[in-house]
């Protein structure tokens, strides 16, 4: 399912990110950073839970806006029972819907905020994500403390938190249209490799998109998926050719951007619902405002597991969903 809009824009944006994100090639795109996980919390979830209530008060703070004038919070993380959105929406004060698509989780937001200014139900949100390294390792895998190896395709979560300010007032960044994923489940089991695991649903919006639009690959200057990773994004590649016929030339991955795959050790690359919206709202949108990227296609993936179907061997089911951004001029 594909919509397109005609009065939705991103007035703004801010990202806080953790040390390993600071210390990528991305960097100096970034808003803020910690230097250490905990972020003078007691836990990693708290901490988790404060990057994302910083990211909104900061967007709040360059859009010129209180709380009072927010109209709606949409956020999600890959906590269980969403609990670091949750926090944060307690403290905030924001009437609130938390949402859940794992490491698609920010574009469903903007795609659900999107529909609702477009209709004019709302005036304004905001769409935020969060994900935090230490935090989703207890829950899916073990604890780092553990020490436990991970094979090659394995990626590492990003730590940070990303929100956007949408409204219809006309800025440079327009949301042009978006689409909602499908469930895809290929029967794979391996939680190692999720780039295996998310490419084929990657594949399967994105020809949707293009099919639903009738519009060519080449519409847009760059595509850029979320989370495949180094291994996951040459899969991308080679479906999409097999099954489409559809070559991905001006094509990246967050996943391989947000961290230097080869001084860094993050194995295949980034992941988490901040991976993508962090490499969009920071450097991505540089990229738009200095007008070097026009129109780009952003496609959040996410794998929607948990560790209690992991332990039961069931095979990982996965989803991705699409949304279109413009230079307005």
């Amino acid at each position: 399912m594909t919509f397109q809009y005609k009065n939705v824009f991103i007035n703004d944006t801010y990202t806080i990110v953790g040390p390993y994100e600071y210390q990528g090639p991305l960097g100096s795109y970034f808003d803020a950073h910690k230097k250490d996980f905990y972020v003078k919390q007691k836990t990693f979830e708290d901490a988790e839970s404060k990057l994302l209530i910083d990211s909104v008060k900061g967007v709040l703070k360059k859009v010129k806006k209180t709380i009072s004038d927010v109209d709606l919070f949409i956020s999600g993380d890959l906590m269980n029972q969403i609990i670091s959105s949750n926090y944060a929406a307690s403290q905030l004060g924001i009437p609130y819907l938390g949402i859940y698509s794992a490491c698609a989780s920010s574009v469903e937001g903007l795609i659900i905020a999107s529909n609702m200014i477009e209709k004019q139900q709302i005036k304004n949100c905001i769409c935020s994500v969060s994900s935090h390294n230490n935090s989703a390792e207890k829950q899916f895998r073990y604890p780092v403390e553990y020490g436990g190896p991970k094979p090659k395709t394995t990626t590492f979560t990003t730590t940070g938190g990303a929100s956007a300010f949408l409204s219809s007032e006309k800025t440079n960044i327009k949301i042009e249209s978006a689409t909602i994923g499908r469930v895809n489940d290929f029967g794979i089991t391996d939680a190692y490799h999720m780039g295996a695991v998310m490419a084929p649903a990657c594949a399967d919006t994105l020809y949707r998109h293009l099919q639903d639009l009738g519009r060519d690959i080449s519409y847009y200057d760059m595509v850029y998926s979320g989370d495949l990773g180094a291994y996951g994004k040459d899969i991308l590649k080679e479906y999409m050719k097999k099954t489409y016929n559809i070559e991905l030339k001006n094509y990246e991955d967050s996943a391989t951007m947000i961290f230097d795959l080869k001084r860094q050790p993050v194995n295949a690359g980034g992941s988490g619902p901040a991976c993508l919206p962090l490499v969009t709202y920071g450097y991505l949108f540089h990229q738009m405002k200095e007008k070097q990227l026009k129109k780009i296609l952003i496609i959040a993936t996410g794998a929607l597991m948990s560790a209690t179907a992991v332990n039961q061997k069931k095979t990982i089911p996965s989803i991705a969903h699409a949304i279109s951004l413009e230079v307005f001029e």
